[in-house]
């Protein structure tokens, strides 16, 4: 049976559905035959993020709520078989600004999807990660036994959220699988990320991009590998309890990556580093490439996109949704 099979009429919970990631995900498991129950934030105006733009929303249940309410989590997981858990708040630099609401969601919100799931048996609780909980390599590439640094509240947030599904998996036997992504991109990723933040300033202007620090590396990831990565973790038994790197194994810096967009466009701009977009500089991660033999040897994943294809399709998507972004503003 293929991961794509085993997903046909079972039913599923993506909460963050209406995230970048999480509207992907959702949507190929419609694909994929399952019954998706998609839990988004609510909001006084009824938006449902980026299902609102899906046409596979109408065949999934949409839950409109908050993760932080362990009620409200609790009905959304009933008779559901897997739990893709995706909420969070991921934006680094507001976590500079507002840190206990990244405990409140990123912690919290796990802590009620793991109380929840040991109490109505959840047969698998699929828990999203995140490699910025690694800070600053010490030793290339990242192994999932490398050590935890919490260089940011954001990755701090993770970090404690991560451990919580660790102790669950091995206080109480709740199934948790942690994926660990690297850096994704792809259609529908704000511009609070680098690589919509270099391609909508090119598409712009053209002339200048301003950015933070250039010399950080990342491995940069394409959403439909990374969606592929979940669906096998979801369907893989022996991936149960294990923290799984979803990564290519390559590295960029943020100065060539822009240099690659750049003429990927047919622009040739001048690229100035932006204090406003600098990090503390004890925040800074200086470089993330991660070694994903664990995930080619547990769940047989390897990225199907490579990055030159995947940014190919993200400036195309970008051109057509150009009015979704600021270039000439920082999103934090």
């Amino acid at each position: 049976m293929t991961s794509r099979d085993h997903w046909n009429d079972r039913p599923v919970l993506v909460t963050g559905a209406g995230g970048f990631i999480g509207s992907h995900l959702a949507e190929q498991l419609v694909c994929s035959g399952a019954r998706v129950r998609a839990m988004v934030h609510y909001n006084a105006l009824g938006l449902r993020g980026w299902l609102d733009d899906s046409d596979k929303s109408e065949s999934m249940e949409v839950l409109a709520g908050d993760i932080t309410d362990s009620e409200f989590v609790r009905q959304a997981m009933d008779e559901i078989d897997t739990v893709f858990h995706l909420a969070a708040l991921i934006a680094i630099p507001h976590s500079y600004v507002a840190p206990a609401s990244y405990v409140r969601t990123n912690v919290e919100g796990t802590l009620n999807v793991l109380q929840a799931g040991r109490d109505l048996k959840t047969p698998r609780i699929i828990h999203t990660s995140t490699s910025e909980v690694y800070g600053s390599a010490l030793k290339i590439p990242i192994t999932e036994n490398h050590p935890l640094q919490g260089q940011s509240p954001y990755s701090a947030s993770k970090i404690g959220a991560d451990k919580l599904a660790e102790s669950f998996c091995c206080s109480f036997g709740v199934p948790v699988v942690t994926v660990r992504p690297f850096n994704t991109f792809g259609p529908r990723q704000s511009a609070r990320a680098i690589i919509p933040t270099i391609i909508a300033q090119c598409l712009a202007q053209g002339d200048l991009i301003r950015l933070g620090s250039l010399s950080p590396t990342r491995d940069m990831n394409y959403v439909s590998n990374i969606v592929d990565g979940f669906l096998l973790s979801g369907s893989t038994e022996k991936a149960v309890g294990r923290a799984i790197h979803l990564g290519s194994g390559e590295a960029i810096s943020i100065g060539d990556l822009a240099r690659k967009i750049a003429d990927l466009i047919g622009v040739d701009p001048r690229i100035e580093d932006d204090p406003e977009r600098i990090r503390p500089a004890r925040s800074e991660v200086d470089r993330l490439c991660s070694d994903a033999s664990l995930a080619r040897e547990l769940l047989d994943w390897k990225p199907g996109v490579s990055l030159d294809d995947g940014l190919v399709k993200t400036v195309q998507w970008m051109r057509k949704y150009k009015r979704l972004y600021r270039p000439n503003n920082y999103v934090t």
